[in-house]
Parts: C-alpha cells; sequence; structure tokens
C-alpha cells in the first residue's frame, strides 16, 4: 500500500486544519441536534456555544464548556430572580432592570473569570424571554439547557473528531520557544562585542515572553485532561518552570548588553563567550529535537566545559587589575552577565531533568518544583 504524502506546507498548519474540521463539525451537529429539538431562534445558542466553546485541545474545550456553563448559570438565574421580583413593563422600566442585573455581574466577573458571560447571558434572558412569549425563569432555564447542550456538542466532538490534546500542542510549543532561544542568545550576547538596536533585542525577548506565556496557557488547560488520558503523560509543569526561567535569564544576559564592554575585555572575553553561545545554542536545538521525538537528553558537558572557560578568563583579568578600570555601569554590567550565565547553566540542567523524565515518559515533580 502506498503511503500518501502530505506537503509540508500543509503539514504545518495540521493542528490549525483539524481544529477547522472539529469547529465546523460542532456547529452542524449543534444545529442538528436544536432542530430535532425544537429550541427556539433555530437553536442559536446551542450552535453558539458549541462553536465559542470549541478551543485547539480537548482539555481547553472541557475548560471553556465549565466556563461558560458557569458563568451561563449564573447569569440566567440571577436574570430571571430579578425579573420576577421587579416589574418591567415600560421601557424605562426595562433600562433600570437591566442596570440592576448587569452591575453585580459585571463586578462578579471582574472578581471571578468563570463569570465573564453572566452579564451577556442575564441581557438575552431579560430581553429575549418577552419576545418569544416566555417567562423569566422559562428563559433562564431553556438557555441554559441549550448551552449545556452546546457544551456537551463541543466536548463530544474535541474527543472523537480529530482529537487534539493539550500535551502534544505543548510539546510542539515547548520546542518552538527552545529552538527560539537557540537562535536568540548568539544575537544578544553579541551585545557585548558591538552595539545592538535596543529596539531589535526588546522585539526579540517579548517574543520569546509571548511565546512562554502561551505555552503556560496551554499547561494549564493540560490539567483538565486526565479523565480523556489513556496512557501517562509527564507533568509539563516543571518544563513549563524551566522555560520561564531561561527567559529570564535572556532578559537579565540582555540587559547587561545594552552597551558592549570596553576594548580589551572584547578582546579577552569575545571568543570565549562567543563560544560559549554557539555551545549553550546547539545545547538547546539538540534538547528540542529529543523533547520532540521522546530521546534522551544531550549531554551538559560541553556547556560546563564553555562557561568554565569564559569564568577563568573573566578570574584572569580580574586577577590583571583590569576590572579596576571599569566604570559602575561597565562592572555591573559584566557582574550581571556571570550572574545570568550561571543561572542559565542552572536551568539548563533543570532543562535536561525534563527531557530525560520524558523520555522515561513519567515525571514526578521535584521538591524545587513544588515549593515555586
Amino acid at each position: 500500500m502506498r503511503r500518501l504524502h502530505i506537503p509540508n506546507s500543509i503539514a504545518a498548519y495540521a493542528a490549525e486544519l483539524r481544529f477547522c474540521v472539529r469547529t465546523t463539525t460542532a456547529g452542524l451537529l449543534a444545529f442538528t441536534l436544536a432542530q430535532a429539538l425544537n429550541f427556539p431562534l433555530h437553536g442559536l445558542w446551542v450552535i453558539l456555544t458549541a462553536i465559542v466553546v470549541m478551543q485547539m485541545s480537548a482539555g481547553g474545550s472541557f475548560r471553556a464548556t465549565i466556563e461558560y456553563m458557569i458563568g451561563t448559570l449564573g447569569g440566567a438565574a440571577f436574570a430571571g430572580i430579578v425579573g420576577i421580583l421587579i416589574p418591567h413593563e415600560t421601557v424605562i422600566a426595562q433600562g433600570a432592570l437591566l442596570v440592576l442585573t448587569i452591575a453585580p455581574l459585571a463586578l462578579a466577573a471582574a472578581f471571578n473569570p468563570n463569570f465573564r458571560v453572566a452579564p451577556f447571558s442575564a441581557v438575552l434572558v431579560l430581553l429575549i424571554s418577552g419576545q418569544l412569549g416566555e417567562g423569566p425563569i422559562e428563559s433562564a432555564v431553556i438557555r441554559f439547557a441549550e448551552v449545556t447542550l452546546g457544551g456537551l456538542v463541543a466536548l463530544a466532538v474535541s474527543l472523537l473528531v480529530f482529537p487534539e490534546r493539550a500535551h502534544r500542542l505543548g510539546i510542539k510549543a515547548a520546542v518552538r520557544i527552545l529552538d527560539q532561544l537557540a537562535q536568540t542568545l548568539p544575537k544578544i550576547l553579541s551585545g557585548f562585542t558591538h552595539k545592538m538596536d535596543p529596539i531589535e533585542t526588546s522585539r526579540l525577548q517579548n517574543e520569546i515572553g509571548g511565546a512562554v506565556s502561551g505555552f503556560q496557557a496551554i499547561v494549564a488547560e493540560a490539567k483538565h485532561e486526565p479523565f480523556i488520558s489513556l496512557t501517562g503523560e509527564p507533568d509539563p509543569g516543571p518544563l513549563s518552570r524551566t522555560l520561564l526561567r531561561l527567559r529570564h535569564d535572556l532578559v537579565i544576559i540582555g540587559r547587561a548588553a545594552a552597551m558592549p564592554l570596553p576594548d580589551i575585555f572584547v578582546k579577552r572575553l569575545g571568543l570565549p563567550l562567543t563560544r560559549l553561545g554557539e555551545t549553550i545554542s546547539d545545547f538547546l536545538h539538540v534538547s528540542a529535537r529529543a523533547l520532540d521525538t521522546r530521546g534522551g537528553p544531550p549531554p551538559l558537558d560541553a556547556v560546563t566545559a564553555a562557561l568554565r572557560a569564559y569564568s577563568s578568563e573573566v578570574t584572569a583579568t580580574r586577577d590583571e587589575g583590569l576590572t579596576l578600570k571599569l566604570s559602575t555601569d561597565e562592572a555591573e554590567n559584566l557582574f550581571a552577565l556571570g550572574f545570568g550565565l550561571e543561572q542559565m547553566h542552572q536551568n539548563l540542567g533543570d532543562l535536561q531533568r525534563c527531557v530525560r523524565e520524558r523520555s522515561r515518559g513519567f515525571v514526578r515533580a521535584k521538591p524545587k518544583d513544588l515549593e515555586e
């Protein structure tokens, strides 16, 4: 049997295409069920809910469905009770009722994100119930039933139609972050030997910061997936914290690279610093591939040796009294560089452990990780 080859341009967006198919399927299935059950407005809320709560991963869909149902229940129930207790036959009375309904629900949403859709649900219950000939309580019950059905449709489609797990999406995101770090670190380190554009440095750091934030959001979704997991998956928490620390290390080094070192230090430290950056970059690239394929982590020996060579040269310049000629800002930047590199070396060790534990298929949180 001939193997089907998918073009790289399509394979690169496989997750997005699967999400498109799942969302379309959920909308069509929700419409079919709403018509069969004769919900009002052609099952508008059923269809909208199925589409709105559909996320890239099954864990994300589960989380969004729970939040949407909580918000809808709170908003619909509150609106139904207020609608019964306060007469609202006139336009002015309806306006006053909307204020009394929206204000407390908006306040609740400000304190708890689960209630973000509560004001929206309450408004629909109050304004649509009269148009459809429903009482406030009846409208609230029907709206909640529609949301529940839409959420169940989204969950069923997430699990059965090209299912995408947050764990798998998280690994792909982590691989991209490691590759970004590998490409960015040498560029940042070059700021110690020649002047760099601070805007460009900030852009590089912000891109990685956004990628790490996105990865943390996926990790949050993964927490909702144990109920569908048939095989043990590594806890992504330690990896998330390690990537965040590596990004912090990059920020520390980037701030220190705001101005180049004096020429004498560039001559003495430029080459070992460049080699160290290249060695760390190689380690990050190989770690990314190992993380993606569940392979074993690369050894850290080369990074350790390169850092030791750089530190030895710094010590030599100090012994020769060259550091005494540095200005306060230059001395602080040199110290910050050394501190950032030492921290990065430690965090690369944590990364090595995360890759190793993924290759074994099981992660047990370390005390250090639990404390943070």
